[in-house]
This record gives C-alpha cells, structure tokens and sequence, in this order.
C-alpha cells in the first residue's frame, strides 16, 4: 500500500465511522447533509442543497465539452438499534447505518477530494453530477430528486452507483447485465364478510376463510402467471382477523409484498394481484378492498455501462475480480429510477471479511463492514467514470 493510498483509506475511514456514528433516517438526513456541504465547500465546489429536503448535487466541469455522468450515493440509515460494540457505534438510539449507506456517502466524499486534487486524470472531457441522495429506505429518494430535476437540469446522459455487499469477499466486484435488483410493491387487503356466532357460520361470511384462500390464490402468481425463467416473490407477512375465540369477525387484514425482476411482469403484477384478491373474494360472497404501491421499479442495467464497469474492476483489481455469485437479490433499490430514465450501471463492492467477523447481512443490528473495501470502491468508481467519459 502506497503512502497516498494509506492516506486515502485514512480519509474514507474518518468520513465512515463519523457518518456511521450520527445516523439519521429518511429525509431527516440534516446532519449527514452538512457534513457532506462542509466538505465540498472546503474544496471549493458549488453545489445545489435541499433536493427533496436534504439531498445535494454537485457537477464538476471539466471545461472539455462532453457527456454528464451522474454518480449517486444514498445517505439514510434504518430505523434499527444497533448491537455492534465499537467506538464509532451509533449514538442515535434506534437509528443504525446497517445496510452500508455511512460507506457509499463516504466514498464519493472521497471523489470529490480526488477531483479537486488530479481532475483531467478522472474526468478526461465532459462532467460528473456527484448527487448526495435522502430516503433510499422506503422513500423513493430518487423518484423526488428526478420529479425536482436534476435530470434535466443536468443534462445528465448515463448513471453509476456502487453499493458495499457483505455477501461477497472483499476484492470481488459484483455485477450484471440486466435485472440486478427487484421491483418492490407493498400491499394491503381488507376482506370485508358478515360478522356473527362462531356456532352458527351459516349466517356469516367468515373473512378469515377468504383470506386464507386468497393467501393460496396469491401463489398461483408466481406459479402460472410468471415465466418459469422469470423470477417473482408474493409473500404475505401479516394476517389479522377477529378478538373472541367464538366470533366470526367482520374484517380481516393482510399486508405483503410483490417482488419482480423484469419490467414486463413488473407492468403486469398489479393487475394479476387484483384480479385474483378480487375474484377469490367474489366467490365467497366477500368483497377485498386494496390498497397497492409501487416503492421501486427493478434496478436492471444497461449491457454496456456494466461492462464498462467490468473492464474498469478487471483494471484496477485484476481479470479474477468480476463475480455474478450472490449478487442478484430480490431486495430492492431505488436507483432503480435513475435507470429507467438513462443508462446506467449498479455495482457491488465486496465487503464481507470471515477472518475479521465482518460477515452479518445488510438491515442486521450487528451489520458492519470491512473498511478496506472503500477505497476500492473509490478505485473502480473512478476508473469506471474515465472510462466512460473517455469513450462518450
């Protein structure tokens, strides 16, 4: 390791556990905000702040016309008491970065220190958008910058991010082309029956009854709706009906969600659930009420900015870097907007370490990470933007 090196890593530790140890949640991000608008303002950037309440933006000219190349970073943290015994442990009760968001805002940081030092060695021509972004967690923080538009007002002509995966070891770099990350749909069944005696169910429409089918029916998605190549998730994680042992209750509740890996069966997955909630309900004499929302569309990449970020991990870690093992998830991610809008390019950055117990899963009270991985994530991100600011 170069003296230069050990100073980045350095860097990126220090910007890592300061984050990590002030977590916040999304769109409450104040604090993380201005940690970030300090250090670009210490380099002598300008930059946008308060994008969909707390998010920042900052291009970086290179004074060469050329292509705009965005590069996100997600900045909140879960709602979730961290266990980890260490010095840099969040000090928010109930509030843990336990999914890497603390290393992904660290690393751009760390760009932009190297963009200020040596900007024609990373930005050849053209521009790079460093967008700082809230509520990745639940809140389509992406979605609100992109309805704000920094799309546009960027001019902005493809799209990175990297995120720090503990399922695969540090020094592997995972990515694909295509769907990488599902969409994510949340939803809500009321079942509206006839309430009466537990002894005389003839005089009742037992909405527990209908929810159990519609439970079963729901499976029928996955199974006959959805190409067996394809990959989809129905699960219904909360079933509530009724108070007395010998009451058939009125109503009952079930909450879920719907996972799909394509946009074709994402277009279509709304439409088969209701169908089928509202037909099984139909035919018991029930009726379902729905609430459905879409929280993110699938993160799927563009074939040619992944094998752009391919060669820039095969330049920087070797050709044995490059793994498609443990890296498509049916999790979800809204940066998923951003590459429905321009081309583009999600990557993980392997962080697991067994030697060093850095092996918990991402939303684990006990997640954390080995911190070699930053600078290596910076090495690929930057080799990733010449390359592609270089070739368009």
């Amino acid at each position: 390791m170069t003296a230069q090196t050990s100073s980045r890593l350095a860097e990126l530790v220090k910007y890592r556990r300061f984050i990590h140890k002030h977590p916040e949640l999304k769109y409450e991000e104040k604090g993380t905000a201005d940690f970030v608008a300090a250090h670009l303002r210490s380099l002598g950037f300008q930059f946008q702040e308060g994008i969909a309440k707390t998010g920042i933006a900052c291009l970086i000219d290179s004074g060469i016309p050329g292509k705009t190349l965005l590069v996100r970073a997600d900045m909140d943290a879960l709602p979730i008491i961290e266990e980890n015994q260490v010095e840099y442990a969040s000090i928010h009760s109930g509030v843990m970065h336990a999914c890497g968001h603390d290393a992904h805002t660290s690393v751009l940081m760390g760009l932009a220190s190297e963009l200020k030092e040596d900007i024609r060695s990373i930005i050849p021509k053209g521009r790079v958008l460093l967008v700082f972004q809230p509520a990745e967690e639940g809140g389509q923080g992406a979605d609100k910058m992109i309805e704000e538009g920094i799309l546009e007002k960027y001019n902005v002509s493809a799209a990175l991010a990297l995120h720090v995966w503990n399922h695969i070891p540090v020094g592997k770099v995972g990515v694909v082309d295509g769907p990488m990350m599902a969409a994510v749909d949340e939803f809500q069944i009321t079942v509206q029956g006839v309430s009466g005696h537990g002894a005389m169910p003839q005089h009742t429409v037992d909405p527990i009854l209908v929810g159990a089918h519609i439970v079963t029916a729901l499976q029928s998605i996955v199974s006959r709706n959805t190409d067996p190549l394809d990959s989809c998730v129905v699960t219904v994680g909360a079933f509530h009906s009724g108070h007395a042992f010998n009451v058939i209750s009125e109503t009952a509740e079930l909450k879920g969600t719907i996972r799909t890996f394509t946009k074709e069966m994402f277009d279509k997955a709304p439409e088969l659930f209701k169908r089928v909630v509202e037909n099984t309900a139909s035919a018991f004499g029930a009726k379902a009420i729905i609430q459905y929302e879409r929280t993110n569309a699938p993160t799927i990449n563009d074939p040619n900015m992944a094998s752009l970020v391919r060669r820039a991990s095969q330049n920087i870690l070797g050709q044995d870097s490059i793994t498609e093992e443990h890296t498509k998830t049916m999790g979800g991610e809204d940066f998923s907007a951003f590459l429905m809008k321009v081309p583009g390019c999600y990557f993980f950055i392997g962080s697991m370490n067994e030697e060093k117990g850095f092996v918990h899963p991402h939303h684990s009270s006990k997640f954390d990470l080995d911190e070699s991985s930053l600078p290596i994530g910076l090495s690929v991100m930057k080799e990733a933007i010449r390359l592609y600011l270089e070739e368009n």
